[in-house]
């Protein structure tokens, strides 16, 4: 091992590797992140493009199917995640209103379908 102390400049110089060494793995690491949120950016515009328009319509069965229990706008939040439900046609629904199935009081189907009793 060598006795000699680094000069000033030697040291100013190492310094210099040094900051440019963290700063390459910095840029590297960042780098990396923006790839990874451009890539879930572009599967969520694809997952956005691939979904279905939600149907303007909705009836709401009973849990046996058979029984048709309410009309919805096809936006209406009260049926989100219900798994009771068919997308209807505009006739369709007003067909139903007219068979006395309760308009959803949330949505306002018969409203926004011009339908008076």
């Amino acid at each position: 091992m060598s006795d000699t102390v680094p000069s000033r400049l030697e040291l100013l110089q190492f310094a210099r590797r040094v900051v440019i060494q963290q700063a390459r793995a910095s840029l590297e690491q960042l780098d990396r992140w923006i790839a990874e949120e451009e890539r879930r950016e572009a599967e969520r515009r694809r997952g956005g493009e691939s979904e279905p328009t939600p149907p303007e319509w909705l009836v709401e069965h009973g849990l046996n199917r058979r029984n048709v229990v309410a009309v919805h706008a096809g936006d209406c939040w009260t049926i989100r995640k219900s798994g009771r439900c068919a997308p209807v046609s505009r006739p369709q629904a007003l067909e139903a209103l007219r068979q006395q199935v309760p308009a959803c009081s949330q949505c306002r189907p018969d409203t926004l379908l011009g339908f008076l009793e």
